[in-house]
């Protein structure tokens, strides 16, 4: 097999950037040992939070007790492989961004008649992958939570996450890194599609074998950190699709070598196929409610690394007499966050006498999303969210934009969701583009950079035609396709096995 941290789409790395890549590698082996060698048994289980909604199986790698979703009070006896319409969906937990797209790709592949399979490789805890994985992500969740220093986050943060992951050298690194990846596959049938939401997923599957691998590209920034040599490249606007193509400003000044043809597709957004179904439907419902002066609903919801409480806060302040006055209800979700929520009712005076709390509990949670979209139904006041497990906390954003006005939040993977949008501060200098995309297709407004122009822009929401004005342009993306992006990645992914 050939080296893909020595030639990357033709392009080669110089020798000292290689060399780095060798020390990357063998600083994480002295820290975390080498599996390459290690025969992990594989158990496949339902999952039991999402299982019946996106029709998601685990895959379960190695010891069952050091495995983060593996739960023997709830799980039942394992599964076998579908080797004919299975799917694998691989991803880590890294923020909340990567497993929304995941559930995204399951929700698509289900409604298609597939069966998804879960791998997360940042569960298998005894494996050097997850330890790898977890090393990683802690860096980046403290990078993330630092940058709300304007130092640390001008000097730091955002040359890192615009020009650092940029660079074709970076990627070099990240394929040695994920050769210690590759033993979580190796008793996983290879003919079975694999689907990367992270490129590590789908560099590792590659360095295993695995035959058929798409790597669906969450950033419309193009950033060599996403290349994963052998794989399908997917990418979800037309921007991102000239960037990477031509490796564009990968090498610094450089002409670089490009994508070869085939290699790289235009799919539109990843959305959920419930999300999908329901877009005219649920546009109306927001410009009906409008019409009738009922409260706007504004959800707020705090990514994985946690990093924007103070901006809630100054939100949920700024907004408690439109709610008393019943022209807002706000719904709120910490994620797996407790303690966010209970800082904000001690911080925010008057708060907690306008609060419903849903805390934990999924049944509740559901009964009320399928409430919002009851036309016969008024929502008012303010309703918390929080959700030990990580599926629910991830997918409890996804139940309660559908019965939802405005989603506010950062220019991340959310920014391609068939919602109308409220963007504020972005974190990492990369997602400012899905801002950008999400303003030039008419879903979604600017970036708002600071608490004073994210009030400004609920004042627009609030005084202004701006909601159904986003409401109309989001039936009309969807006609032009913009939100099938999950359904071809799957056609791919599938594709290339039927081929």
């Amino acid at each position: 097999m050939a080296d893909r941290s020595k030639m990357i789409f033709g392009n080669r790395i110089s020798s000292r950037d290689y060399k780095k890549a060798l020390k990357s590698k063998k600083k994480f082996i002295k820290k975390f040992g080498d599996d390459s060698e290690k025969d992990y048994p594989v158990r496949i289980e339902k999952n039991k939070y999402i299982g019946d909604s996106l029709g998601v199986n685990n895959v379960l790698v190695g010891d069952l007790s050091k495995n983060a979703h593996y739960d023997p009070a709830r799980n039942a006896e394992a599964l076998g492989w579908d080797l004919q319409k299975g799917i694998i969906v691989g991803n880590i937990r890294m923020g909340f961004g990567h497993y929304r797209i995941s559930m995204a790709i399951a929700s698509a592949a289900k409604s298609m008649g597939y069966v998804p399979y879960w791998m997360d490789l940042n569960s298998y805890g005894e494996t050097t992958c997850t330890k790898v994985i977890g090393a990683q992500n802690d860096l980046y969740s403290l990078g993330s939570r630092m940058s709300k220093n304007p130092i640390f986050n001008k000097l730091v943060w955002e040359p890192v996450n615009y020009e650092g992951f940029r660079a074709i050298s970076y990627n070099a690194s990240d394929q040695k890194n994920a050769e210690l990846m590759a033993p979580v596959y190796r008793n996983v049938p290879k003919d079975i599609p694999v689907v990367g939401t992270h490129v590590w997923p789908a560099q590792a599957a590659l360095h295993a074998g695995m035959k058929y691998v798409v790597n669906a590209i969450p950033d419309n920034w193009p950033m060599a950190l996403h290349f994963a040599e052998g794989a399908v490249h997917t990418v979800q606007c037309h921007n991102a699709y000239m960037g990477y193509s031509i490796l564009n400003g990968m090498n610094k000044d450089k002409v670089c070598e490009p994508m070869p043809e085939g290699s790289l597709e235009y799919t539109g957004h990843y959305i959920d196929h419930e999300l999908v179904s329901n877009i005219e439907a649920d546009c109306e419902a927001r410009m009906k409610r409008r019409a009738n002066g009922k409260p706007m609903r504004f959800l707020l919801t705090i990514g994985g690394a946690g990093a924007q409480k103070e901006i809630f806060a100054a939100i949920i302040d700024y907004l408690l007499p439109q709610i008393r006055s019943g022209n807002a209800a706000l719904f709120v979700n910490v994620g797996d966050y407790r303690n966010v929520w209970d800082e904000l009712k001690k911080e925010i005076p008057g708060m907690e006498a306008l609060c419903t709390e849903h805390m934990d509990n999924w049944e509740d949670t559901e009964k009320f999303a399928e409430k919002t979209l009851d036309p016969d139904k008024d929502i008012a006041g303010i309703h918390g969210f929080w959700h030990k497990n990580i599926f629910e906390a991830v997918y409890c954003t996804n139940l309660l934009m559908r019965g939802s006005d405005v989603l506010v939040t950062k220019p991340s993977e959310l920014a391609f969701y068939p919602v109308p949008k409220l963007f504020i501060r972005r974190v990492g200098k990369h997602e400012m583009w899905g801002a950008i995309h999400s303003a030039e297709i008419g879903d979604g407004t600017l970036e708002c950079r600071d608490i004073p122009h994210t009030l400004q822009m609920i004042d627009r929401f609030l005084g202004t035609s701006l909601l159904d004005d986003m409401s109309r342009q989001i039936i009309a993306n969807k006609k032009s396709g913009i939100y099938d992006g999950a359904y071809k990645v799957v056609e791919i992914a599938m594709g290339m096995k039927n081929k």
